[in-house]
């Protein structure tokens, strides 16, 4: 590997590190990148997946779920992550939500989100249990981090697409702990990717940091007093751990912190309209047909502690915490998505079945990774069967991987067509 860095920045780099550490950290650039995936706790344990993992593994330091693998191996490749065992992710960023010290019931909040590596690092560690906000400014890039919500079976989140300083406004004194991954210059990243190199200038280096004042300003806001905001750019060194460059502070509220906050309205943040009885009287004939669909494909339900349904145009969603007002909001994916009431009937959405645990559904198919029907099925193929009718959870070694419904003979298969293998 040979990478032509810019000459501003490495003459900066030597007055930081000195003649005989720079040697180092240049010679880290000759390196290849590496490559990391993350176990999702949700599914299963690391020490579970390294009896099944397909290919070897060894451990990341700064993170019990982290683990290197060889390029070659290509994971993103095999079902397993098809059915949100694990999340591909640069090792030096793990380290970000690790600092956050999550505990289960808090809120939480992720504000500049996608493609959402430290959001679902974040919801495995909050079990189910309390809130996470993941936000993302730009449109596309909200719909990665959506999807990966999606994949890794994810309940208690909500995604927003919303600039901070509107967020802020919504949710004062709100959130126990905030993470910044602001935009930055990418010099962490120019050995994994080159193409940063061209993109980097000091003129882009204090437009970043103008910007992440700013977002830094929106976060403190949002949060209560004595909550943290881990802060997260590029800078560890890459000469001195395995992994690119990054860098990442840790910062505790203090009340002098407090910026114009007795002017904030606090009832935005916590009271939530009353909703029209025509919106209610469609919830409620929603929820029934979703009580249906239960009582006749599941053993059990996913459940958010302190959640409520809620219906947008025909999408029946469990939000995970009650009361919360989402008006005036741009929202992405307002809880977890349960499915769509069509013709009187419940069609169970893909992101439900990842959600499930294996035994909550009546129904299940089981494929073996090591077969070839797996792929058929994520190929959106049909297969001949004598399953009973209704719908079958389709799985993969024992993990959820989506639906299929079972009628004369038939599996048709229910893996969503955008998702499908080529």
């Amino acid at each position: 590997m040979n990478i032509a860095l810019p000459e501003t920045f490495t003459t900066r780099m030597k007055q930081m590190l000195g003649k005989e550490e720079f040697k180092a950290f240049l010679a880290s650039y000759t390196q290849e990148p590496k490559q990391g995936l993350r176990v999702n706790l949700l599914k299963t344990t690391p020490k579970n997946f390294l009896t099944q993992s397909p290919f070897p593994l060894y451990p990341v330091p700064w993170n019990q779920s982290g683990f290197y693998y060889v390029t070659t191996d290509r994971p993103g490749k095999h079902p397993y992550h098809a059915a949100g065992l694990y999340y591909l992710q640069e090792p030096s960023a793990m380290s970000v939500a690790e600092s956050l010290q999550v505990s289960p019931g808090e809120r939480i909040l992720d504000l500049c989100a996608a493609p959402g590596g430290k959001s679902t690092q974040i919801a495995a560690a909050l079990q189910r249990q309390g809130l996470l906000i993941a936000n993302e400014i730009h449109p596309v890039r909200v719909k990665a981090l959506s999807e990966n919500i999606e994949r890794l079976g994810i309940p208690s989140t909500i995604v927003t697409n919303e600039n901070p300083e509107n967020l802020a406004s919504h949710f004062p004194s709100f959130f126990d702990k905030i993470v910044v991954d602001a935009p930055c210059s990418g010099e962490g990243m120019f050995r994994k990717l080159p193409e940063a190199i061209n993109d980097w200038s000091e003129t882009k280096v204090f437009e970043c940091a103008t910007m992440q004042h700013d977002i830094l300003d929106s976060a403190v806001t949002m949060l209560k007093e004595g909550g943290l905001i881990v802060y997260s750019t590029s800078r560890l060194w890459p000469h001195r751990l395995e992994g690119e460059g990054h860098y990442l502070a840790v910062l505790r509220h203090h009340p002098s912190l407090l910026l114009n906050r007795e002017e904030e309205s606090p009832k935005q943040a916590n009271k939530k309209k009353e909703k029209p009885n025509k919106q209610a009287s469609s919830v409620k004939e929603a929820f029934t047909f979703w009580e249906s669909f239960v009582s006749e494909n599941l053993l059990q339900a996913p459940d958010c502690v302190g959640g409520e349904y809620l219906l947008f145009g025909e999408q029946l969603y469990l939000q995970p915490e009650e009361s919360l007002s989402l008006e005036g909001i741009k929202v992405a994916r307002p809880g977890l998505h349960l499915g769509t009431v069509k013709k009187n009937r419940f069609e169970p959405s893909h992101a439900l079945a990842l959600a499930l645990q294996p035994e909550d559904a009546l129904h299940r198919c089981d494929l073996s990774s090591t077969d070839e029907q797996v792929y058929r099925y994520l190929r959106g193929e049909t297969w001949v069967s004598n399953a009973p009718a209704g719908w079958t959870l389709v799985t993969v070694d024992g993990y959820p991987l989506g639906w299929a419904k079972s009628a004369g003979g038939q599996m048709k298969n229910h893996y969503p067509k955008g998702l499908r293998w080529l």
